[in-house]
């Protein structure tokens, strides 16, 4: 939490932390496994990915992390470790904003009608792996982007791109069917949510990802997009932050989806953790803020041994 220090110390404490919450590499040690998570046991030197439940001070930019096993499954059979790693928080998100909701929708789409998607901002790590998924799931796919990431977001399967820098994303999506499911993965343009009416059907959830800024100004909107009155000015569609949670079944799913080849991580770069007098990590976080990431940007803390 560079960018919000105070909450960063508030969930770290002070004094030194270690970035990150993702992972892929092998089980050194496994804990017993009670039953309740997963009936499938971890053994070490087993290949495994996942996350963390989130933010701590003993993140897995390190050689040696602790997951708990809800966030912590076998990489699947011909998946590289890279792409695992892509995959542990940015598939899982997608995942869990698109397939869920669609399940929602269902009743409400016509019949023989495939549902229809706007997922805002595909050309990032949420992006790419929503596309996919979405498609897996039989949608139809619009999706935004800059210009030069339109092919990118089209050899995903994405059916229209919306390149934000030439065109009005809110008025073209009026020219559109309606959508069945929004997945925000932006915050912007800042009034999309409020123009959601004109171009999604009734009760069409709007899950909202990203942000150009967590301050009150925030935390404020999204307070009235959630507890405001209807009548009172408040939202006119189903609106939620998606709260993230690991679930060895989705995961599951996830892993069948990259073996049968419906999904690919998109890697925009992989940094090694030892070169340059270990400022891999460094250089990979400065890529990061610039906000221009295609996919997913990978550390790799250790070689693979053998």
């Amino acid at each position: 939490f560079p960018e919000i220090p105070y909450l960063g110390r508030l969930i770290t404490g002070t004094g030194p932390a270690t970035p990150s919450i993702d992972f892929a590499g092998r089980v050194a040690a496994a804990g017993p496994n009670s039953g309740k998570v997963s009936r499938q046991d971890l053994e070490p030197g087993q290949l495994v990915y996942g996350r963390l439940d989130g933010p701590t001070k003993f993140g897995t930019l390190a050689e040696y992390t602790i997951a708990p096993r809800r966030g912590c499954v076998p990489i699947p059979a011909g998946v590289s470790v890279v792409d695992a790693a892509c995959a542990a928080s940015t598939a899982l998100t997608a995942y869990q904003c698109i397939i869920p909701k669609l399940r929602q929708v269902q009743d409400s789409t016509k019949k023989g009608s495939p549902p229809r998607v706007f997922i805002n901002g595909g050309s990032g790590g949420c992006g790419t792996f929503g596309i996919q998924i979405a498609k897996a799931a039989g949608c139809q796919v619009t999706t935004t982007c800059s210009s030069g990431n339109v092919p990118l977001c089209e050899s995903l399967g994405a059916d229209q791109v919306i390149d934000y820098r030439t065109q009005d994303v809110i008025q073209e999506l009026r020219k559109m069917q309606p959508f069945d499911l929004v997945v925000d993965n932006v915050g912007e343009p800042r009034d999309l949510y409020w123009a959601s009416p004109s171009f999604t059907n009734p009760g069409a959830p709007y899950v909202q990802t990203g942000a150009p800024a967590i301050n009150l100004g925030f935390v404020w909107g999204n307070l009235t997009k959630a507890l405001w009155p209807r009548w009172a000015g408040g939202g006119q569609r189903p609106w939620e932050f998606l709260k993230l949670e690991s679930k060895v079944d989705d995961y599951a799913e996830i892993g069948r989806w990259m073996q049968e080849g419906k999904l690919r991580a998109v890697v925009d770069e992989v940094f090694d953790g030892v070169e340059g007098e270990g400022k891999g990590p460094v250089r990979a976080f400065e890529k990061l803020r610039m906000g221009r990431t295609r996919g997913k940007i990978v550390v790799k803390v250790a070689a693979e041994e053998g």
